[in-house]
């Protein structure tokens, strides 16, 4: 399990992004100019990246949760990335990384969780993305 967040200073500014593993191993990263949404697939793209085997990725965007639990993929990806207004599907550079990797591995699940609920893990993954994007630095543990 691997919990997962973006955060950003302004849409677009500064941002940051993180994945932790509940009391285990961390990573979180920044962009200086850039959207929460990218923050959220970049952070779920880095731990799917870097977590091997069987993974539930827990977040609170509804932007990744959805795109996989209602697999919003198929069809962007039948119409040749086009969205269902018939526009070019947004932040493509992200997620055709992350759907790939989807396909490849079969062992990756989503979950919901609505944010800054007091859920310790998510908070966690939050406070780290801030930081990240706030300090524009790298963060590992």
């Amino acid at each position: 399990m691997v919990y997962t967040d973006g955060a950003c200073s302004g849409n677009p500014g500064p941002g940051g992004w993180a994945w932790v593993i509940p009391n285990g191993a961390f990573s979180a990263g920044f962009d200086p100019e850039t959207t929460n949404q990218r923050m959220e697939l970049t952070a779920t793209l880095e731990a799917i990246k870097s977590i091997h085997g069987p993974l539930l990725v827990v977040s609170d965007s509804t932007y990744v949760v959805h795109c996989f639990r209602d697999r919003w993929w198929e069809g962007w990806i039948r119409r040749g990335w086009v969205n269902s207004q018939k526009k070019a599907v947004a932040n493509q550079d992200l997620w055709k990384p992350l759907i790939d990797l989807y396909q490849q591995r079969g062992d990756i699940e989503f979950k919901w969780v609505k944010g800054h609920s007091g859920d310790r893990w998510n908070d966690e993954a939050d406070r780290l993305a801030v930081e990240a994007g706030t300090r524009q630095i790298n963060l590992e543990g």
